[in-house]
């Protein structure tokens, strides 16, 4: 549900009232707010089980009454998903196919077949390659590839058609909402409780400034090729002797790049809140946003990402035009300048993976080169990068462009990726996997390394020394079709990621040391 302009009107004055001295003070907002945490994996307990009875009655009143004035009051009754805008009729007769893979000449015949075919690949990974197809493509497509692999293969969705609908937010609520109307405080009220369009992305980042001012951000990195704002939300501590915030270190967290991965986007808020909630209240965070700011972009491509709500679930690309009138849309994790001559190799605009002919020729990845060169103008520092993707449960760093040539810090990056797969298990028990970029075949089954992604630049123009591809859950049941149940689990999991993350570059030895060393604060590793 949007929210009409005359319920955001009364958002400044229901919050000012509620947060004026009088009614409670900012500390306790904080507590009683506070959606993060680890989930007990020695007893099974949820980590929400108590939120709700630590809350305040009038907080508790606040957080229900923005929630039902934003999204509406929930329904007790049972329901399924809303009927969407997008014709569902079109993934009809689609099915997606996991084709397994045991050598390079079977992945490159399979490439080979799928670029005749112009098949949508899904994920392509050294051990798998996950295609959607039309039910009556299967048989053509087998003809092609090696008697090796045509027995290789198991269909992981076949009824693309319900998958797709059942993504889309409900009329009313199922019992999963009927529990959230009994403990709001355990995930933002609904916000996370399915995906989210985006104006309604939008006014939620607008209502976490208005009620997090002193240390929160909402901005504007540029627009869309079709004009949309393409929102950032800084968080940081610049009181005191941090108001000069022209030289802070400075994380990056970015999704949506490609529209149909709304796994991405909803993690990326979903850490922007769990962040901005856990500060003065958890010590790690509030130190860590003592020295760095956390700057946050949802929706990078908010043109793929709105037409994904409108038209089709499944487009990937961005929206602009191509040199090919029928052919729409640029992929921005190969539209970035460095080492552009890689992806000459990608000169198909009807391709899923084309990036251009020229580097950044993607409206959207310049607006982020743009705004990133002047930020480190004024002084930031881009120390870490995770550009959030789905799916397969991978960790990747940099190289993407080629395998022949080491980062020079690899040894870091491998082990702060490992650390990084090992908050995820011990809070979730989910294996990501942690490797090169340029070991992952691109997604459209190339057999060669590319360049032009988002990694490689950041890591070379920004040296942002540490820079990471993280491709959410999961490992192909669903694909990028993840139930909206699993937006919370998988917050959760990133969120224990990114406090690793941070309290590495602290200088401690991630989220495990943190009890026995608060203090300590000189970096094992120098960020220059």
């Amino acid at each position: 549900m949007r929210p009409s302009p005359e319920s955001l009107s009364v958002l400044p004055l229901l919050i000012g009232v509620a947060l004026s001295p009088s009614t409670v003070d900012a500390a306790a907002f904080r507590h009683a707010g506070q959606p993060a945490g680890l989930i007990d994996n020695a007893n099974g307990d949820n980590i929400y089980r108590d939120a709700h009875g630590s809350a305040l009655p009038g907080l508790t009143w606040l957080r229900e009454s923005v929630a039902e004035i934003i999204f509406g009051r929930p329904s007790t009754k049972h329901s399924d998903s809303t009927s969407p805008s997008v014709p569902l009729s079109r993934y009809r007769d689609d099915v997606v196919v996991r084709f397994n893979v045991t050598n390079s000449a079977d992945q490159v015949a399979l490439a080979q077949a799928v670029k005749e075919k112009r098949l949508d690949v899904w994920a392509s990974t050294p051990q798998f390659v996950d295609i959607r197809l039309q039910e009556n493509q299967l048989r053509p497509l087998l003809n092609l590839i090696p008697s090796s692999l045509q027995t290789q293969w198991s269909i992981l969705i076949p009824d693309l058609e319900e998958a797709v609908r059942a993504t889309y937010p409900t009329k009313g609520e199922t019992g999963e909402f009927e529990d959230a109307a009994e403990n709001l405080d355990a995930a933002c009220n609904i916000f996370f409780h399915d995906y989210q369009p985006l104006s309604v992305i939008t006014s939620w980042m607008s209502l976490m400034e208005t009620m997090f001012p002193s240390i929160a951000e909402m901005s504007s990195i540029g627009d869309s090729y079709e004009g949309r704002p393409i929102h950032a939300f800084r968080i940081g501590n610049h009181s005191g002797d941090n108001a000069d915030n022209s030289t802070r270190k400075t994380i990056l967290v970015t999704g949506g790049l490609h529209g149909r991965e709304w796994i991405s986007t909803s993690t990326v808020t979903y850490l922007l809140w769990s962040i901005i909630t856990a500060y003065g209240k958890e010590a790690m965070v509030t130190k860590l946003l003592k020295h760095f700011d956390i700057i946050f972009i949802p929706v990078l491509n908010p043109d793929g990402y709105d037409y994904t709500w409108k038209t089709d679930r499944l487009w990937r690309k961005s929206r602009q035009q191509t040199k090919v009138s029928m052919c729409r849309g640029f992929d921005l994790d190969q539209a970035f300048g460095f080492v552009w001559d890689q992806t000459k190799s990608q000169v198909d605009p009807c391709s899923e993976s084309y990036g251009g002919d020229e580097p950044f020729q993607a409206v959207e990845a310049t607006r982020l080169a743009d705004w990133g060169r002047n930020q480190t103008e004024k002084g930031v520092r881009f120390v870490g990068f995770l550009d959030l993707h789905s799916y397969s449960q991978q960790i990747l760093f940099p190289y993407t462009f080629t395998c022949d040539e080491d980062p020079p810090n690899r040894e870091n990056l491998e082990e702060l990726g490992v650390g990084l797969a090992k908050a995820i298990r011990l809070s979730s028990g989910n294996f990501y996997t942690v490797s090169s970029a340029c070991d992952v075949a691109r997604q459209d089954g190339a057999s060669e390394a590319t360049g032009g992604s988002a990694i490689d630049w950041f890591y070379h123009e920004f040296h942002s020394r540490y820079s990471y591809q993280v491709k959410l859950r999961d490992t192909g049941s669903y694909g990028f079709l993840l139930p909206r149940s699993q937006i919370i689990p998988t917050g959760e999991e990133m969120l224990n990621a990114l406090k690793y993350f941070g309290d590495f570059l602290l200088g401690n030895n991630g989220i495990e040391s943190i009890s026995k060393s608060e203090d300590r604060t000189k970096g094992r590793v120098e960020l220059k």
